[in-house]
């Protein structure tokens, strides 16, 4: 249980300006609170499992103020969001469950570099080959990985479903606005079954921390996604999936 007479303010700042970045990007980009937050957290040592409890009990708040952003802006797309969040809630909670058992750190490496190769095929594509705007074929499976990824490897949902979502052709503002929105049942379903499996005494006071800077930029994303064109948001996307799967694999591999 966390002890809030145990740390101060300034033991929060740092978590607070990572989580308000972390939730400013994916807010804008669909993707990289829980691979930004849940990378700080195993570098302070947190075991896998509570790291990624943390990290979802965090984006409850985050991702159903940021999914409320882009409702109002009109980011989603309600019928794609229907076919993305049974699926992915059913992926998550397999993950969250394997994650408490055993180690899901055999894959990683693979799904990082399959992320890789997509995030550099989208920067191509936004360079001056852009995908004809279609409606994508390949939802619910995709929902079902980006699940079970999230909720296993404290990260994923935004870089797997987000990213592939683009390739298929949907509309970027809709495909980040939808996923941002289908993230929160999402996390609240992992969170509940982090909390059966785990209970409440590994989350640390950098939950707290987190989610004040995340619920602060939370509102902020809807904008922003309305703003920008297409195109580049289909680059700044390339460009974080890119990084960040090649830091995964990196870290993986050291």
């Amino acid at each position: 249980m966390i002890d809030f007479y145990s740390f101060s303010l300034l033991d929060l700042l740092p978590f607070i300006a990572i989580g308000f970045a972390a939730q400013l990007i994916d807010g804008a980009l669909g993707m990289a609170f829980g691979v930004i937050s849940n990378t700080l957290l195993l570098s302070l040592g947190m075991p896998p499992a509570a790291a990624s409890a943390s990290v979802h009990a965090v984006e409850c708040f985050t991702t159903g103020i940021s999914g409320i952003s882009h409702a109002l802006f009109r980011n989603v797309d309600w019928r794609l969001f229907g076919r993305l969040v049974i699926p992915g809630v059913a992926g998550g909670v397999l993950g969250a469950y394997v994650l408490t058992q055993v180690p899901a750190e055999t894959a990683r490496p693979l799904v990082l570099a399959y992320l890789t190769a997509i995030g550099l095929y989208l920067i191509w594509r936004a360079t001056g080959h852009p995908p004809q705007p279609r409606t994508p074929r390949i939802v619910g499976p995709l929902g079902l990985v980006g699940g079970f990824l999230d909720a296993a490897g404290g990260g994923g949902w935004g870089p797997v479903v987000t990213s592939n979502l683009l390739i298929q052709g949907a509309e970027p503002r809709k495909v980040i606005g939808t996923v941002n929105t289908a993230e929160f049942f999402l996390t609240v379903t992992i969170s509940a079954t982090f909390i059966f499996a785990l209970g409440v005494e590994d989350f640390t006071f950098a939950v707290v921390g987190l989610l004040i800077g995340g619920i602060a930029a939370a509102p902020l994303g809807g904008l922003i996604v309305k703003k920008l064109p297409p195109e580049r948001l289909l680059l700044m996307v390339g460009i974080v999936v890119t990084i960040t799967s090649l830091y995964g694999i990196w870290r993986a591999l050291s």
